[in-house]
């Protein structure tokens, strides 16, 4: 960790517990600031806030009483998931006081060089199979951010001939003043989190943030097949690596004659990857460039695409029962994470979708179920899938109580090539506590077929 000085004998305010508090709070008291907890679970009910307490930090619980900001705090460090509508943080901006979230502080403290990747999707994907590459290049990369584990953390233990792969959300990245990694990554830019950031625009501004304060010496990969993320590259300060699946691109990644180049080496052939569908390809695409740039081997690359089948609850290869393939994608929550999945799949195709109904209709997952023979349906919006199946002209669809009866169900419907996919399209909250439950259900009952 770099020694600075920054923050000693300042008045630190931090937002909002949970992992990330716990260790921005813990940390910059180690640096020396004046450290204030405000969190709105009651002290007895928050073990993370008597642990602090015991470090000899302030804490203040129940409630964010807007009279904090009248005791003068330099700096406010808050949770991501706190929206900038709060009143406390609201009137902290109000009153000029510098509002951050804690990768700001990972930044200012590692001595590793950070790659930092964003975007609507393929974020988990694309970070895994960085970190996965570097490592079997023997490079000891660490891994953080949105991804599970916290960055300030990370980067506190981080030496400088590491590197750090940070997976960042927009609302992390809203909360950045000085943040430039030495690669960063956009993998494309969708309309996503509206009710947090108000509109496309700001949302897309939210993610600019991860290239804005790059340099001549720092490089920005971006997908060179979204308007949205090419107009960020012509406003990026960094040298910057285009990739596309689509097109031949100069100076970056791209798709030629069965394989995947990196301006103008071959690195490996399509057909030897495992993941399948073509966003995986922009991911691919997007981990090869990067690490190219890193100066890793192709020997490494090619050892990781061969045996990498995808991120658990994304797409996920599950196992085969009788020539039936069976992938987990728990964490499609929505209607294009959804799509997409269908997206990867030209063979017969038994979707298994529905969850939280959050108002919306199904309309726009018509045009992607081409390939879908059968659809069981479960859960709040388990009527509307069923109606616009039908619609889509699906003979075969039937509605269950959940995931558990939904697997046998399908397996009886299946014939040998078929693949049987869960893919939501919507949260899991009406059965389930998280989509990862909601997967891990599915696959035990997979398992259970044998």
């Amino acid at each position: 960790m770099k020694k600075i000085e920054t923050y000693l004998r300042k008045k630190v305010l931090v937002i909002g517990l949970a992992k990330s508090g716990v260790t921005a709070a813990t940390l910059l008291h180690k640096l020396g600031a004046f450290v204030t907890v405000n969190d709105r679970k009651p002290l007895n009910e928050n073990p993370e806030a008597q642990s602090l307490l015991e470090e000899g930090i302030k804490v203040i619980c129940g409630d964010h009483p807007l009279e904090l900001l009248d005791e003068g705090f330099e700096l406010i460090v808050k949770n991501p998931g706190i929206p900038y509508s709060n009143p406390l943080v609201k009137g902290a901006i109000e009153k000029g006081i510098p509002v951050i979230t804690e990768v700001e502080l990972a930044y200012e403290i590692s001595e590793a060089p950070i790659i930092g990747i964003t975007g609507t999707n393929g974020k988990t994907t694309t970070t895994t199979l960085i970190y996965e590459v570097l490592e079997a290049d023997g490079k000891q990369p660490l891994i953080a951010g949105n991804i599970g584990t916290v960055a300030s953390g990370v980067a506190e233990e981080a030496k400088a001939d590491q590197t750090i792969v940070m997976e960042l959300s927009s609302f992390q990245l809203m909360g950045t003043t000085s943040f430039a990694p030495q690669i960063a990554l956009i993998t494309n830019l969708y309309e996503a989190h509206l009710d947090y950031h108000g509109d496309f625009k700001s949302y897309c501004e939210a993610k600019s943030n991860i290239t804005m304060r790059q340099t001549r010496d720092d490089y920005f990969v971006y997908n060179a097949d979204q308007e949205e993320v090419v107009a960020i590259a012509k406003k990026s300060p960094a040298t910057t690596i285009p990739f596309s699946v689509n097109k031949i691109v100069d100076n970056g990644a791209y798709i030629e004659e069965g394989f995947i180049k990196f301006q103008g080496e071959k690195v490996i052939a399509v057909a030897d990857i495992v993941l399948p569908g073509k966003h995986n390809l922009e991911n691919i695409l997007a981990t090869v460039a990067i690490c190219k740039l890193k100066g890793v081997r192709n020997e490494a690359i090619y050892r990781v695409m061969t045996s990498f089948t995808g991120v658990e609850h994304r797409l996920q290869y599950v196992t085969t029962i009788n020539d039936r393939k069976f992938y987990n994608d728990s964490k499609a929550t929505n209607i294009l994470a959804a799509s997409k999945a269908l997206a990867s799949f030209e063979v017969p195709t038994i979707l298994l979708a529905g969850g939280l109904d959050r108002g919306n209709e199904f309309d726009e997952l018509i045009p992607s179920l081409k390939h879908v023979k059968a659809v069981i349906t479960f859960g709040q919006t388990a009527e509307k899938i069923a109606r616009v199946a039908k619609q889509a002209g699906i003979e075969s669809v039937q509605i269950v109580d959940n995931v558990t009866e939904a697997v046998p169900v399908a397996y009886k419907m299946s014939e040998e090539g078929d693949c049987i996919l869960l893919s939501p399209a919507c949260a899991s909250w009406d059965q389930f506590k998280t989509f990862e439950e909601r997967g891990s259900i599915f696959i035990d009952a997979v398992h259970k077929l044998n």
